[in-house]
């Protein structure tokens, strides 16, 4: 039976068809590859493989209240991001909830499961998919939960915190839950000016998505965090999903991965270096842009380029599926040089 997959990062299926690895654009990973410190650490915690993990994750979540500044109780580890989306709506049981499209897939899907009825709010491609201000009017009371993405995945574009925080109090005000997910955020020249951590105080209707998958190439391993000041709503989180989602392996891996402070810095320059040469050979190809800010590019092209690239050897994420866009549009990581020159050369190559 075919299954039509959601996501990008395919290379399964690829090495299946053509019977050797794909150099893929799809999936938004670091290109550096999983760093030395994480694999150790996973490779010596291999020998308590035999004990179930730590449910609670208690050394893990001391470790990221640290880095994030908040406290611990306010953490709630998972099986990557998507286990948290999930967890979030089977705890909270929306009736309404509005998304932003385009935009990642698994809130909707989350949605859907619970038997929430979802209302979208179009980003406009003639505005660069900016989040205009017309979208506080579609907060309401009957609206139960706001789901947002910062950057948002796949335009790349930012939310001003002054208007992120206009949309806090109003979700206050109409005693809606925000859901930001914040997975792409430390790739921005400015987390600290774009993240809402340092909003949670006092505001337990704001629920904060992150993840080791991106950053630090860990994709494979599973693992996000959730935070959240509303306690009691972790716990309800925890318990809507299996005891043990966060494996001894993930949670070793994710510990050392907060102390790759080196590696990641790394892969901020590289992506703040790349994605500007990248936005402009695009450019010069004919193709439009998208101006995004993240280790990512929303661009499109009026010839197919997805199965011409993937004879080649490259697989990019078409972008048909998206709510919004149609097949015209595509994105692409921002990788190596070498490997962005050759997707450059690739495109150029079937649009003569």
């Amino acid at each position: 039976m075919k299954q039509d997959l959601v996501h990008g990062g395919d290379w399964a299926g690829y090495e299946k068809a053509y019977g050797k690895p794909p150099l893929d654009f799809s999936a938004n990973i670091s290109p550096l590859g999983l760093p030395e410190g994480v694999r150790e650490a996973v490779s010596a915690a291999l020998s308590t493989a035999d004990r179930y993990p730590d449910p609670l994750c208690r050394e893990l979540t001391a470790a990221i209240a640290r880095k994030e500044g908040v406290p611990a109780e306010w953490c709630l580890c998972g099986n990557g991001a998507a286990d948290l989306i999930f967890r979030a709506v089977y705890a909270l049981r929306p009736r309404k909830a509005l998304v932003v499209s385009p935009g990642f897939a698994e809130y909707e899907a989350a949605l859907r499961a619970a038997d929430c009825a979802v209302e979208h709010y179009l980003l406009s491609a003639e505005q660069d998919f900016c989040l205009g201000r017309d979208f506080l009017e579609k907060i309401r009371s009957e609206v139960d939960m706001v789901f947002l993405c910062q950057p948002n995945n796949p335009t790349g574009m930012t939310i001003e915190r002054p208007f992120l925080a206009e949309i806090l109090e109003k979700c206050r005000q109409t005693g809606t839950v925000l859901a930001l997910d914040e997975c792409f955020v430390d790739f921005l020249e400015a987390p600290e000016a774009y993240t809402m951590t340092g909003a949670l105080e006092g505001a337990e209707h704001l629920l904060l998505w992150k993840a080791f998958t991106k950053l630090y190439a860990m994709a494979g391993v599973r693992l996000g965090y959730c935070l959240c000041s509303c306690e009691e709503l972790l716990e309800k989180m925890r318990q809507a999903g299996q005891p043990w989602g966060v494996s001894s392996l993930a949670q070793a891996a994710g510990l050392a991965a907060l102390k790759e402070g080196a590696y990641a810095a790394q892969v901020r320059r590289l992506v703040w270096k790349e994605r500007p040469w990248l936005e402009r050979e695009l450019a010069a190809l004919g193709l439009r842009v998208i101006p995004g800010e993240a280790n990512y590019l929303l661009f499109q092209s009026q010839r197919p380029l997805a199965e011409p690239l993937r004879q080649r050897g490259i697989l990019l994420r078409g972008c048909g599926n998206y709510k919004g866009l149609d097949e015209s549009w595509y994105r692409t990581a921002v990788r190596t040089h070498e490997e962005n020159a050759r997707l450059v050369a690739a495109i150029k190559e079937v649009l003569e």
